[in-house]
């Protein structure tokens, strides 16, 4: 009984003496706390938005930041990506893949932050009666607020637009009116009209897309040129000496020869700029209005874009092209039209005394410096044999006919032809027969179309001395235009190209950065391989 009394006081003041360690316990914890997880970096942020005062509305957007962003305290530039009429600000990163295309030339560009705003139908504007000033609200609004959510240069020089359709028109008019702003824009697919398209529009149309932006709705032919419309108009203001546009902007335009009414002003605007002697950058790629097309106007865009924030010349011309291998010296047999001086060549396949196929016939009016004329027709049929080689054009009987005094007429070049489907396998009809020419030789391919449907069944002309009044001659022959966008002769491209469009003739259109030479004939000859392609397997 003892004992237990004993035990029993011994652990009352057991228990007694752990009370206050106890109780204590909990107030260690109190005063440590554990960490909090940090958030993970999240690169893409949707259904961002901000109040702005100036539209009363809350405007929604979304931001792209570089991977560098997280472990970095460095500022980036700020590119503005624009969506097109009826699409929002998810169209950049749902369609246009912009997250997988910016980390896919990461190693071309420098790394940039990109916002995208919601611009519903505005082009991206002011509208005309002062009920809507989207274009301020961007400016004065938007831009301070990323500013002040992101590390950021705060400078025109490095901030950039690019769009698509109706963004490619604010990526334009946001810059040439906002220069203290941005200093550079590229606009894809350009949504705007010539005064004579505007004029054209149904009043549908007209009054919905264009009128209630710019005025004059219900107006119609020239009274829907109002004033405000002009003042935003590139066919104006970029023609008035001293313009906002003027002052040192970078403009990249680029637009699908297969669009419906687009490529008409676009290639336009571009003739103006290169009359009014205004630096840009202009491209025509086979192609329409989708995403396809913009898609693959991003790496040369990115690069545009990164160069312009960087204050560095976009360069003149391309890195020159790799003609492959010279074709060797056998399989190239010098020939002379029975009966005259008139000299030309005949290029074999690589298999031609393997097999017994017939083959298709590329004729080449080839325009050549007399310095380098040896060197000039190694490379165009190395050109050429290279993509027979990788399988791009069909193997193929390449007839060489460089100019010379002789004078080469259809007829002269029917009697070629015929030379050489008698002394060599061809298929000798016209399905398998293409013609092509650079410079004055694609001047003298343009004057003998009429007189050659007959043999051929397309012609390819590139940076062509044509006339100023170019015109389709004949329907039955699919033309090729290749031009570079500082070629001496885009005012009678662009004659042409509209003449193959009114008359519903079929054609495509290229126009490629640089300056017109034999080496960017050469670069034009390989980007041309899937065209010939179709028109050597008809």
């Amino acid at each position: 009984m003892i004992d237990t009394e004993k035990s029993l006081k011994r652990f009352t003041i057991l228990i007694f003496g752990l009370i206050p360690l106890i109780m204590g316990l909990p107030g260690c914890k109190h005063d440590t706390p554990p960490p909090d997880d940090p958030e993970p970096f999240v690169r893409l942020l949707t259904n961002q938005s901000f109040q702005s005062r100036i539209l009363n509305r809350s405007m929604t957007f979304a931001v792209l930041l570089p991977k560098e962003y997280e472990n970095s305290t460095e500022s980036f530039p700020v590119v503005y990506l624009l969506h097109g009429l009826g699409d929002d600000e998810t169209g950049w990163y749902k369609w246009g893949l912009i997250n997988y295309y910016v980390d896919l030339n990461a190693a071309e560009t420098v790394p940039m932050i990109y916002v995208m705003p919601k611009g519903f139908n505005t082009y991206w504007v002011n509208k005309y009666n002062g009920n809507y000033p989207y274009m301020d609200m961007l400016v004065n609004e938007m831009v301070p607020k990323i500013d002040s959510l992101f590390r950021t240069f705060r400078d025109p020089q490095h901030r950039a637009v690019m769009g698509y359709s109706m963004g490619g028109y604010g990526a334009m008019i946001l810059p040439a009116k906002n220069p203290g702003v941005f200093k550079t824009g590229i606009a894809l697919s350009m949504s705007f009209r010539t005064d004579q398209q505007y004029i054209d529009e149904p009043q549908g149309v007209f009054d919905s897309q264009w009128g209630s932006v710019f005025g004059g709705i219900g107006t119609t032919g020239t009274s829907r040129l109002t004033d405000y419309y002009k003042t935003y108009s590139p066919f104006y203001f970029f023609g008035n000496p001293g313009d906002l546009s003027l002052n040192g902007q970078n403009y990249f335009f680029d637009c699908g020869d297969d669009e419906e009414s687009l490529s008409v002003p676009n290639n336009a605007l571009h003739n103006l700029l290169r009359d009014l002697n205004i630096r840009h950058e202009y491209r025509t790629r086979n192609g329409g209005h989708s995403w396809d097309y913009w898609r693959k106007s991003l790496p040369e865009a990115l690069k545009f874009i990164s160069l312009a924030v960087q204050n560095v010349p976009y360069p003149d011309d391309p890195e020159l092209i790799d003609p492959g291998p010279a074709i060797p010296a056998w399989r190239i047999v010098d020939k002379q039209l029975d009966g005259s001086n008139i000299a030309f060549s005949v290029a074999l396949p690589a298999a031609y005394l393997s097999d017994t196929s017939r083959y298709p016939v590329i004729l080449v009016l080839h325009d050549r410096k007399a310095v380098s004329q040896d060197e000039e027709s190694r490379k165009m049929l190395s050109i050429l044999n290279t993509n027979m080689t990788g399988g791009k054009i069909p193997a193929s009987l390449i007839v060489e006919i460089p100019l010379q005094t002789e004078p080469v007429s259809a007829v002269v070049l029917q009697q070629i032809l015929n030379q050489v489907q008698t002394g060599y396998r061809t298929l000798s009809d016209r399905k398998h027969t293409i013609l092509l020419g650079n410079n004055l030789a694609g001047r003298l391919v343009y004057d003998l179309l009429p007189d050659c449907a007959e043999f051929i069944n397309a012609c390819l002309l590139f940076d062509a001395n044509l006339p100023q009044d170019a015109t389709a001659i004949s329907s039955d022959v699919n033309y090729y235009l290749d031009i570079c966008d500082e070629g001496v002769n885009y005012n009678s491209y662009h004659s042409l190209f509209m003449s193959l469009r009114e008359n519903g003739i079929a054609h495509e259109y290229r126009v490629r950065q640089g300056t017109a030479s034999h080496d960017s004939f050469l670069a034009g000859l390989n980007e041309s391989a899937s065209y010939m392609k179709i028109h050597l397997q008809n």
